[in-house]
């Protein structure tokens, strides 16, 4: 942990092992830090003692593995690492970059291929579902069952990305902010990092949708300069590692039905740059319909003053989501002071965050990504 008051005028004086007796989500690395650091943290006390008191909920998750998962990488007995390695899924194909010794290994090649799940077809939905959505989906637990996936799968690590997506269109819908009955979406999807390589988890969205062609953009600086304004169709679900499966057969790689009768289809196309510098050219074709911003961190980065402004000139729905409540709680407030007005959907607790802690986080406060939601 870091110190609470690094950067501070005094330097520290050591580890940060001094907690807060108040909220007991800060460290310090001195009696003396913690005093002369109190003026900033008192505002914020109370609100993080709030927050510590549902760390039991953010960890609360149906897997069999959920303990390792989370727990034991918050008290350093895991690593995501080690974690990962017991699933026998350590760098291997789509999961390379959910750990830290994977990111040194990204390249084009990872981004560019599609090389499924790495598991077998028990534990992956490689196939279409064999009935189509009847409800709205609400937890991990109701997920897995329509899928017909064991709760020792752990594909859940990386389907929080097109289930976050499916989050983000179901409040959308709800404040009525888009259109339930619209068969076309087309979603600006600001800030993209490590989905950009594992892009193939998307094509849950065939099943998640059915009949809905959905074009999604993906925006931001991590996107390779080679990659802009490329785009690529997703015709299929993530495949397994078995080469006999019928998920390897020609026609699961024509368009998803999902036993409507009706075609649905997932375009990506990718561009490199901010928002607010790429914006006119996006919507040369067309408007979106609604704008995702994952794990957004608005409140630590100030190139997100422009694309907030521009969001409140163009009056397009957006949703975010970042790691923890504090850091939504801290970006709402820097988005109401842009825009005059609170989020429209407030903060909550996302179903479908990734079950998997992040290590090393600023507070003591569990992180999961995209854990928390909000919007304007």
């Amino acid at each position: 942990m870091e110190c609470a008051a690094k950067g501070s005028q005094r330097r520290c004086s050591g580890s940060a092992n001094r907690r807060c007796d108040g909220c007991g989500a800060v460290f310090y690395c001195s009696l003396s830090h913690q005093i002369s650091h109190w003026n900033v943290h008192k505002d914020e006390c109370g609100r993080l003692k709030r927050q510590m008191g549902r760390v039991q909920l953010l960890n609360d998750f149906p897997f069999t593995f959920y303990q390792e998962a989370t727990y034991q990488v918050c008290e350093k007995m895991e690593t995501r690492c080690s974690f990962l390695d017991k699933l026998g899924i350590h760098r291997a194909g789509i999961w390379i970059c959910e750990c830290s010794c994977g990111s040194s290994v990204f390249s084009l090649d990872h981004l560019r291929s599609d090389k499924g799940w790495s598991l077998s077809s028990r534990l992956c939905p490689c196939r279409e579902p064999l009935s189509i959505l009847k409800k709205q989906l609400c937890s991990w637990s109701e997920y897995y069952e329509w899928r017909g996936i064991p709760l020792d799968s752990p594909v859940a690590l990386l389907l929080h990305w097109p289930l976050t997506v499916y989050q983000a269109i179901q409040l959308a819908f709800a404040k009525e902010l888009i259109l339930e009955t619209s068969d076309e979406l087309c979603i600006h999807y600001l800030g993209p990092e490590r989905e950009l390589y594992q892009v193939a988890v998307f094509g849950e969205l065939h099943a998640l949708l059915p009949g809905v062609q959905v074009h999604i953009d993906f925006v931001g600086p991590a996107v390779l300069h080679d990659r802009d304004g490329e785009a690529i169709s997703l015709c299929s679900y993530a495949h397994c590692m078995e080469a006999n499966c019928c998920c390897k057969t020609p026609k699961s790689e024509s368009s998803s039905h999902t036993n409507t009768g009706k075609s649905s289809k997932i375009t990506l196309r990718f561009h490199s740059g901010y928002y607010h510098e790429r914006y006119k050219e996006l919507t040369k074709e067309f408007l979106p319909d609604l704008i995702i911003a994952p794990n957004a961190g608005i409140a630590a980065y100030k190139s997100w003053l422009p694309t907030i402004e521009l969001i409140r000139e163009i009056e397009i729905p957006a949703v975010f989501s970042d790691y923890c409540e504090e850091a939504c709680h801290l970006a709402a407030n820097c988005i109401t002071s842009v825009t005059g007005t609170p989020p429209t959907i407030p903060v909550q607790l996302n179903s479908f965050r990734q079950p998997l802690a992040v290590e090393d986080s600023a507070l003591l406060l569990p992180c999961y990504s995209n854990c928390f939601l909000f919007g304007i």
